[in-house]
């Protein structure tokens, strides 16, 4: 400060002295031009140590550092307030015990009425406190700089009122592709899809966080390249000592492979709910089936027996029709069958590109003149072990499907090709890793909505006009696919088409099946013999008693397994034992068979069941032992029993 002294009392002069020796937080002392100190206040002495007697007539500079004292410090604070009016500074000084504290120092110059310079009045406070509370800030911030700049896995940074990034942490430039010096001054909402932008997300987003205090959410960004990713956001107000916002923290995570591994696990939860369902709806459907099998076995063979009687042209017209619808029946009960998987299937292996170009005719006249097929199979593709008749009719139920999603046409491909598993893609399938076997029905007709194609395999469900469709065709494949060890999927979109695609295992080696005598001799009448009939089905029992009447042998009946055995522990002249498989009371005809053999070694035995013979509980038939399907006919049963008594 400049003082221009002037007169005054005595009076006046003491107690401007009295203030200046009360202050005690600041040093307060006069220096000569020379920077020799000429007065000390109290506030002096407490700072530095040295009572007046000590300091006086000594230069001002012993309160500096060595290292001011090297750059001459002291001299140059005295020029500049000489020259320009005033000195402000702050830095180390040193006490009387050596010890160092921060000062704030001004030195302003004293003059005369003439401007003469009389000397300088210093006043120097210690802010060492200070001092360490803001070295104490600068290292906390320091590290707080450190660490979020140390920090890859979260994108941290820093955005101004408006939304501009007014810095960036390591993580963002991993996470988003932006160095510093591209993105720093930019508005962040270039991280954001055009759906958000469409909807304002990024200014909704702050006013969110300035209004309530965080802003939370998960959604699509994107990176420099343009590519995607899914991030989990926080965005937090920053506000002053007032309250008033002056930007915002944002922090980001990349958990794309969170959401990947989510999503995987819901879609493993939907096949195994999926499962689930068709299993279920399958056991439903193979109890339904086996029971409408009795029936039909008690209705075609009776017609069958009607027959050799009826003279009448009217009444064989009519025996005609109900055979056919009695036909049409049993071949609902198979593909009911088909779908729960318990079908009689004959396996072998075969080539699926020989199957399909030895079907080729028959698909094409089935797609019809406005349908283009085209075929497109893998060279070098591997054998499967399937029912070849089973897989022709799976192939031909996949085109007639197609064909119908194109009444205007359109083009139909039928492709193959080999595929290789992997732990995470079989058990997406519920299939064992390893090779196997695809065969596509792709068209490009009308598509299904997913709700749709979520309940295409079910028993009786069509999309179809009424009368158009049974709703098994597909159920039919399903089942087959899965009875085989495969398994089957749909992709499909609205207005884009379908794509069918089966699965197979893959076989090492295999033959072509060798085709079969399409050559049947007429069943002939049996000699005599006596037959033991085990069913539990009154009307079954009766038409069964019937057809082997019919054929020449003596009859005798039995209503379980139990009380067969006692029949055949008493009647020695029993040739022939033909039992249902399930029954109650325990035994089961499987179970029956092998007493049956234990006690009558040269016993034929022949089994009948809706369920093929592979579901049975059976670990296989020994010799001997021969099996039929339900419903059967009597010329069926006449060439089994053929066969048991040749040893075919």
């Amino acid at each position: 400060m400049n003082v221009v002294p002037r007169e005054t009392t005595p009076s006046q002069e003491g107690r401007f002295q009295l203030l200046v020796d009360a202050v005690t937080d600041y040093a307060i002392y006069m220096l000569d031009p020379t920077g020799v100190i000429v007065s000390w206040n109290a506030g002096a002495q407490r700072f530095k140590g040295y009572v007046e007697s000590e300091i006086l007539g000594e230069h001002f500079s012993r309160f500096y550092t060595e290292e001011d004292l090297a750059t001459n410090l002291p001299q140059r604070a005295l020029d500049t307030a000489a020259r320009e009016g005033k000195f402000e500074a702050e830095g180390w000084r040193v006490r009387k015990d050596g010890t160092r504290f921060w000062a704030h120092v001004v030195i302003d110059p004293i003059r005369d009425r003439q401007g003469n310079l009389l000397g300088y009045a210093k006043i120097t406070r210690d802010l060492t406190e200070r001092k360490k509370t803001q070295q104490a800030l600068k290292e906390s911030e320091e590290r707080f700089r450190l660490l979020v700049q140390g920090v890859t896995d979260y994108a941290i940074y820093m955005l101004d009122p408006q939304g501009h990034v007014t810095n960036w942490n390591a993580g963002a430039q991993r996470i988003k592709g932006y160095a510093e010096s591209e993105i720093i001054g930019h508005h962040f909402s270039q991280f954001y899809t055009e759906e958000d932008l469409a909807t304002n997300l990024p200014r909704r987003a702050l006013d969110t966080a300035a209004r309530e205090g965080k802003f939370e959410a998960e959604g699509w960004r994107l990176r420099k390249d343009g590519s995607r990713f899914w991030a989990s956001v926080v965005i937090d107000p920053i506000r002053n000592d007032m309250g008033e916002l002056i930007g915002f923290a944002k922090i980001t995570r990349d958990i794309t492979e969170r959401r990947k591994t989510q999503e995987a696990l819901e879609e493993a939860q939907a096949a195994l709910f999926q499962a689930q369902k068709m299993e279920a709806v399958g056991q439903l459907t193979g109890g339904v089936a086996h029971d409408f099998n009795n029936l039909l076995t008690i209705i075609v063979n009776n017609l069958d027996l009607l027959t050799r009687n009826v003279r009448e042209p009217r009444d064989v017209k009519l025996i005609e029709s109900a055979q056919r619808a009695a036909e049409r029946g049993a071949k609902l009960t198979q593909q009911l069958l088909a779908f729960s998987r318990r079908q009689p299937l004959q396996p072998d292996t075969h080539s699926p590109n020989t199957l399909i170009e030895g079907f080729e005719s028959v698909l094409r006249r089935a797609c019809g003149e406005m349908i283009r097929l085209q075929l497109s199979l893998s060279p070098r593709i591997r054998w499967v072990s399937v029912d070849a008749p089973q897989f022709e009719s799976a192939l031909l139920n996949l085109i007639v499907n197609a064909r119908d999603a194109m009444p205007n046409g359109g083009s139909l491909k039928i492709m193959t090709g080999n595929v290789i598993l992997n732990e995470k893609d079989s058990a997406a399938a519920n299939l064992q890793p390893g090779q196997y076997v695809s065969i596509t029905v792709q068209d490009t007709g009308t598509g299904m909505a997913p709700e749709t194609v979520s309940r295409v395999f079910e028993p009786f469900f069509t999309t179809k006009e009424l009368g158009k469709g049974t709703g098994l065709g597909l159920s039919q494949v399903y089942g087959f696919v899965t009875q085989s060890g495969g398994h089957i999927k749909i992709d499909s979109t609205p207005g884009q088409g379908t794509k069918v695609t089966m699965l197979l295992p893959a076989q090492e080696t295999g033959d072509e099946a060798a085709e079969e005598d399409g050559e049947t001799e007429r069943p002939v009448r049996d000699s005599a013999g006596t037959v033991l009939i085990v069913e539990d089905e009154p009307a079954v029992l009766e038409v069964a008693s019937d057809i082997f009447d019919s054929l020449g042998y003596d009859v005798v009946t039995a209503t379980d397994a139990n009380e067969a055995v006692e029949v055949l522990d008493g009647n020695p002249s029993i040739d022939v034992l033909f039992s249902d498989v399930i029954m109650p009371n325990g035994m089961n005809g499987v179970e029956l068979s092998r007493k049956a053999r234990e006690m009558r070694p040269n016993l034929k035995i022949l089994l009948a069941s809706g369920y093929p013979m592979s579901s049975l509980p059976s670990e296989g038939l020994g010799a001997g032992v021969s099996f039929i399907s339900k419903p059967y006919r009597w010329t069926e049963l006449a060439e089994k029993l053929r066969g048991l008594r040749t040893g075919a």
